[in-house]
């Protein structure tokens, strides 16, 4: 199994527009966006044609296309990328029944259920409590390391 880096990309590029945007430029194409993140630019377009169907991003196409932010980063919480990136729920239970006739395959996935509902409950309150502006001020003050 690997993690799923679906909502680190998708905050990296929501603040790197915002950042941008905060520099004077009025749109960010997903070739620079992806160049910072360092990945193809068709996964910035997926993640970003996500974001705007939640009302994140907006995209501007023709002379001067790209995307810029349709709310301000303060008031974007990582919640909201969360659920614009990251559809179903974050466990998921066997894909075919357990076997009901043994105890531990007829008790699994209650006891599992109430387990990742308290978990799910407590990611989305910390993702609540955390806006993109946060975000971006921890960034910004990261040190950087030389090249």
């Amino acid at each position: 199994m690997s993690a799923n880096s679906r909502l680190t990309i998708a905050a990296h590029a929501l603040a790197w527009i915002g950042l941008y945007q905060r520099q004077g430029h009025e749109v960010a194409t997903s070739e620079k966006i992806a160049a910072s993140a360092n990945t193809n630019p068709v996964v910035i377009r997926r993640l970003l044609g996500e974001l705007r169907r939640a009302g994140l991003v907006e995209s501007r196409r023709g002379a001067g296309a790209g995307w810029s932010l349709a709310r301000e980063l303060g008031s974007i919480t990582l919640l909201d990328v969360y659920d614009a990136v990251e559809p179903g729920p974050l466990f998921a239970m066997h894909r075919t029944t357990p076997d009901q006739g043994c105890v531990v395959g007829h008790g699994i996935q209650p006891a599992m259920r109430g387990i990742y509902r308290d978990i799910e409950e407590t990611l989305r309150d910390e993702l609540a409590r955390v806006t993109l502006e946060k975000v971006l001020g921890d960034v910004l003050a990261a040190p950087r390391r030389p090249l």
